[in-house]
């Protein structure tokens, strides 16, 4: 069963940068999209950020500007750079691939925290 595992969270103060990754166990093929949300206590998961398979990205409006997507189809991975971060930021951050078959795959989460 191939799983994603993601990476690069922690502690940063309001103003910080962070970069998670997340990285595939095994091989996936005929990946769709990449995407990252995030999730906090008592909140639905939400939508941060998703790259295309075509290289197309969108972002929440919470982050854009600060926040940049970029993936490897061939290598099964996805990167967030997380820049000006604030404490709203604050959540468990989980990375998600799609197939073109519909196929949905996610990641654990990391948790990001912005505090002084």
């Amino acid at each position: 069963q191939v799983q994603l595992v993601e990476s690069g969270g922690g502690l940063v103060q309001p103003g910080g940068s962070l970069k998670l990754s997340c990285a595939a166990s095994g091989s996936i093929s005929s990946i769709s999209t990449m995407a990252w949300y995030r999730q906090t206590p008592g909140k639905q998961r939400e939508f941060v950020a998703i790259i295309t398979s075509s290289d197309h990205t969108e972002y929440a409006d919470s982050v854009k500007g600060r926040f940049t997507i970029s993936g490897d189809n061939a290598k099964n991975t996805v990167c967030l750079q997380m820049n000006s971060l604030k404490p709203e930021d604050t959540a468990v951050y989980y990375c998600n691939f799609h197939t073109w078959g519909g196929r949905p795959y996610w990641g654990q989460g990391t948790q990001v925290t912005v505090s002084s």
